[in-house]
């Protein structure tokens, strides 16, 4: 049962029949639904502040620079971070990431190490492929344990791995395949006590839980707002300022330079430095109402509700005959990754939207993972906080149904 009884109520996208079913949305790990708070907060910039930021002395300008500067100080507070200028305003994880990749990644040179994990998301993988190709450095992975990964990653592993040449340790918190749930603080403070920087992809858990920055000890953290009710096209890198200050941009141009004549230009500070040109100001203000509502229900309660669903949801699906579940055995996130040897997962996609349950089918952007796993992709049933137990209940019998057509049962 859902703890909140009218959540479902703020999501106007919810109240829809498809394929004349209710809606039975399972890919929040893909993307999250907005509640009307956020798209009343679009429309409220569009309809009354649309104006540029930080240089016009008209009202509505200073009206909206007050709402995007106003919006960094609410992520910061979200964050737990020590001061707005520790907030950067991105499209998402994918551009944070390799922000830091190309700002941060350019020191490297031969005989430095970046570490990664086998579980990686390819944002936070390919961006550190390509530095360790243009500088370098070796690029090495920290092992998933069992031929499901239900062993989560090998943290034994990091005894030879996490040397003094390791100068980049990235990783991810919650993976967006297996559900594991990565132990951040153990894994920050391990890279600062070989001197390496800490990168920690927090796109599957900045919405589904309390995030404290300064408790984990990253040094930069990554995450999307359409993955935590807010629009799509807005993110957030979060750097210690004294990383930040001593990193130059990744663009360059208006907004970004303190003076600028015909033989070169100076920089701002963070965070004007890395974010040249217009910003996406409306998805800002959008994003900060975002952290509003999660605040509102109590992010600590959102972490126990998405895991018992999917609690239930991996006991639930295990009796089906012949199918894989990938990920932990016990305390997992708010997701489910599953798939059958004869049925492939795009086609199990499909019959599902027939009974109105979107799902999501594929590699889930982890190709290295899913060969490591023999696989070519899974289905994945994500959930938040509108989603409620009956819902599970839809969904394996909609896998029934399936598995019963293509004569998997």
């Amino acid at each position: 049962m859902s703890s909140w009884p009218n959540v479902r109520a703020d999501f106007p996208v919810l109240h829809q029949q498809v394929n004349g079913k209710p809606l039975i949305y399972l890919d929040n790990a893909a993307t999250a639904q907005k509640p009307r708070c956020v798209i009343d907060a679009l429309v409220h910039y569009y309809e009354r502040d649309n104006s540029n930021v930080h240089r016009g002395l008209h009202a509505l300008s200073m009206r909206a620079t007050d709402a995007y500067e106003g919006a960094r100080t609410r992520l910061a507070k979200f964050i737990n971070a020590a001061e707005p200028a520790e907030i950067i305003f991105t499209r998402g994880t994918t551009e944070s990431i390799n922000l830091v990749a190309h700002s941060f990644g350019a020191r490297l040179r031969p005989g430095d190490v970046i570490l990664a994990t086998e579980m990686e998301h390819h944002s936070n993988l390919v961006p550190w492929q390509q530095i360790a190709k243009s500088t370098g450095a070796t690029l090495r992975y920290v092992p998933v344990l069992g031929v499901n990964a239900e062993g989560g990653l090998d943290l034994t592993a990091l005894d030879t791995l996490l040397t003094p040449q390791v100068k980049i340790f990235a990783f991810t918190h919650i993976s967006n395949s297996l559900g594991a749930i990565n132990p951040v603080r153990e894994l920050c403070r391990r890279a600062r006590a070989v001197g390496a920087v800490s990168v920690v992809d927090a796109a599957q858990s900045i919405g589904h839980g309390p995030f404290d920055v300064r408790e984990i000890g990253a040094d930069f953290v990554a995450f999307s707002g359409h993955k935590m009710c807010g629009p799509t096209g807005i993110g957030v890198l979060y750097g210690r300022s004294e990383l930040l200050n001593t990193l130059g941009p990744d663009e360059t141009g208006g907004g970004m330079v303190s003076s600028v004549d015909f033989e070169g230009a100076r920089w701002k500070p963070a965070p004007e430095r890395f974010e040249a040109g217009t910003p996406n100001i409306a998805d800002a203000i959008a994003l900060a109402k975002a952290c509003d509502y999660l605040d509102g229900l109590d992010r600590a309660e959102i972490a126990r509700h998405d895991n018992h669903l999917a609690g239930l949801a991996y006991e639930k699906l295990s009796v089906l005959p012949g199918i894989r579940l990938l990920g932990p055995t016990g305390a997992r996130s708010g997701l489910v990754s599953f798939s059958f040897a004869d049925v492939h997962a795009h086609d199990i996609v499909t019959f599902a939207d027939e009974d109105g349950i979107a799902l999501r089918g594929g590699h889930h952007c982890n190709q290295p993972l899913m060969r490591k796993l023999g696989l070519t992709g899974t289905t994945r049933a994500s959930f938040y906080v509108y989603n409620r137990e009956e819902e599970i209940d839809a969904l394996v019998a909609s896998m029934r149904r399936i598995l019963k057509f293509f004569g998997a049962t």
